[in-house]
């Protein structure tokens, strides 16, 4: 596992003191509230000057999806993209994971494997909310920005629907149609300021917790829980003797996409995410889902990074200079040596921090985008 703990990483050997003059520094002698608030108050700032066209990186490929496509074939070139209704050439939204997940979950309960095999390589991406109707679950709004809109903008849209990724349209200049630009994500836009606001980031040395930053379990003694009830709430868990379907279920009924795995004394053992399951519906395996989660991990693609933990005493300029440097999605907060779950922290989280309380309420994923 990846860690942000500053104590593992390697010593240095000790240097002997110099005689030279050190240049006077321009930090606080010490952490404090004031420099952390305007740090933060900086990069919103920042965010209010730059356009989500500024983000783009210098050269990228942006796949956009016929809704008439089915979506075995979608499946084999992304696992998320823009849809577009080339009937009514207009934009259609996005196809996502918890898209495929809600798909899984349909077929797991109402048809037998070999319907599901048979039916998928028919099954077209237009008809894939109609199956979130038949689950009773919330479609997904319509999103869309243009790409002259403020990174501030866009981080706010972001986080009031609670999206992990917004389209980008402009309007062709001769017939006025609809043209998809590109896609922003949350993991783009973080970094983007992990890259540009360096001097800002030194000073957010407050750590998570103080912060509020993710999710933490609720109980300070999960051992203590009356059976029955999760030890770990509001955290969905699972042990390596779970059902893959379980986990399914627990990605569709909470919007999330990752559950920890934990051992009977509640360390992260490893992590099981949603794409771990389109790795299963790419194979066709569609009897995999019943399997347990420690022989589904053998078909996982050995290119997995493994688990970024963290615990709840890093701080945000740590966790920002670790999206500058990896690809992270989340981290899971453990505590102690043996490293028991504490919490876990999604992309979502820490961009509505740096956002600010724009009057979203509470509810959150559990974390997560």
């Amino acid at each position: 596992m990846a860690t942000l703990s500053p104590h593992n990483s390697p010593r240095t050997p000790r240097r002997k003191p110099s005689t030279r003059r050190r240049a006077p520094s321009h930090l606080p002698p010490y952490p404090s509230q004031e420099s952390h608030d305007a740090a933060v108050n900086a990069i919103r700032s920042f965010l209010k000057v730059h356009t989500a066209y500024d983000a783009f990186p210098v050269s990228f490929r942006l796949i956009v999806l016929d809704t008439k496509l089915n979506v075995k074939k979608a499946l084999q070139c992304v696992v998320s993209a823009p849809l577009w209704n080339s009937e009514r050439s207009r934009f259609a939204g996005m196809l996502t994971v918890l898209d495929i997940i809600h798909l899984i979950q349909y077929y797991y309960r109402t048809a037998s494997y070999a319907y599901a095999a048979t039916d998928v390589e028919k099954f077209r991406l237009e008809s894939l909310r109609d199956i979130e109707r038949e689950l009773g679950v919330a479609q997904p709004p319509l999103l869309r920005e243009h790409p002259s809109s403020t990174l501030f903008d866009c981080s706010k849209l972001l986080i009031q629907t609670h999206a992990r990724r917004l389209p980008l349209l402009d309007n062709d200049t001769e017939t006025g149609q609809e043209v998809i630009v590109s896609v922003l994500t949350q993991y783009r836009l973080l970094k983007f300021i992990s890259i540009n606001c360096h001097k800002e980031i030194q000073h957010l040395h407050l750590s998570l917790r103080k912060l509020k930053i993710g999710t933490y379990v609720a109980s300070p003694c999960p051992s203590e829980v009356p059976p029955g009830q999760n030890p770990y709430h509001p955290i969905a868990t699972a042990s390596l003797n779970t059902p893959v379907f379980d986990v399914v279920h627990m990605f569709s009924e909470r919007s999330i996409s990752a559950v920890p795995i934990i051992d009977e004394e509640g360390v992260v053992v490893n992590l099981y995410e949603t794409v771990d399951v389109i790795t299963l519906v790419r194979l066709g395996a569609y009897q995999s889902l019943d399997l347990k989660i420690s022989e589904a991990l053998n078909q996982r693609s050995p290119d997995f990074p493994g688990v970024v933990i963290c615990t709840a005493s890093d701080s945000l300029g740590t966790l920002l200079q670790l999206i500058k440097q990896r690809r992270v999605h989340r981290l899971v907060v453990v505590e102690g040596e043996k490293g028991r779950l504490l919490g876990i922290i999604t992309l979502s989280d820490v961009l509505r921090y740096v956002i600010g309380d724009l009057g979203t309420g509470e509810s959150r994923e559990q974390q997560p985008s």
